[in-house]
């Protein structure tokens, strides 16, 4: 049986995409230190990303942007995000695990949601730090765009930091405009 472990990052933020990363480990090579993206340091994160793609027999890392979900909705989105990182695998799995407690429709292969897959399945823990260190990566360029905003620090979570950010330099286009906080800013809410 081939098993590609899948799990996304960046559902909560106000801005930007949600990516999602999908891994098939290889069983001979085997990766110390996997765990759900949210347990290790940005350190440990950034060199198990590289020994990942070095080491699994396949990966792919997939978005969704910040326009699809607005215009698909968050939910609807991370599933297109995490279809696309299957489909996008150059070996086809026979079984899926998600992290999470629903399975993703279009994934038209034998799939399991496992709530907190991240942190007890390791092809899952795999894809939670590939999808971590991919948006984390994206949200530091924007914080090279948009240097007043503070990307690089709260990843564009809904923080004080980054409302007061809104507040002083308004809404990007980067910004998903179907999220409340982003509405209110614009005056629609």
């Amino acid at each position: 049986m081939i098993i590609a472990g899948v799990d996304e990052a960046g559902r909560g933020p106000l801005v930007g995409s949600v990516v999602a990363a999908a891994v098939i480990l290889d069983p001979d090579n085997p990766i110390d230190g996997l765990n759900d993206s949210k347990k290790l340091t940005e350190k440990k994160r950034e060199k198990l990303f590289v020994e990942i793609q070095e080491k699994a027999l396949a990966w792919s890392i997939a978005e969704a942007t910040h326009v699809e979900i607005d215009e698909l909705n968050i939910l609807q989105a991370t599933f297109l995000a995490m279809n696309r990182a299957v489909e996008n695998l150059k070996i086809q799995p026979t079984k899926v695990l998600v992290d999470g407690n629903q399975i993703p429709k279009g994934i038209c292969i034998s799939c399991e949601a496992i709530v907190g897959g991240d942190a007890t399945h390791a092809q899952i823990s795999a894809a939670s730090i590939l999808a971590k260190v991919a948006r984390d990566r994206q949200m530091k360029l924007l914080d090279e765009k948009y240097p007043a905003f503070g990307f690089a620090k709260h990843k564009g979570y809904p923080t004080k930091a980054h409302f007061e950010a809104i507040a002083h330099h308004g809404v990007i286009d980067e910004h998903r405009r179907s999220y409340a906080p982003v509405k209110k800013a614009l005056g629609l809410l």
